[in-house]
């Protein structure tokens, strides 16, 4: 686990990216959990946890090649 003392989505997907599986804390939102490398949303979340896991898995989203 790893702890961040502010929410920094960049450096914190990079994290997830890199070991794909775990948790980390954030000072303000708590505990993340990440499997597969994306953010799992909670049952019970308030809705600053929920636009954090989004952003945060929009981040982790591969980009898509252009056709």
């Amino acid at each position: 686990m790893r702890n961040f003392p502010l929410f920094a989505p960049k450096i914190i997907a990079k994290h997830a990216r890199i070991l794909r599986d775990g948790v980390v804390e954030v000072k303000d939102l708590g505990q993340l959990e990440f499997r597969n490398g994306r953010f799992l949303m909670p049952r019970h979340c308030g809705p600053n946890i929920r636009q954090a896991i989004v952003e945060l898995n929009e981040l982790l989203r591969p980009p898509v090649a252009p056709v």
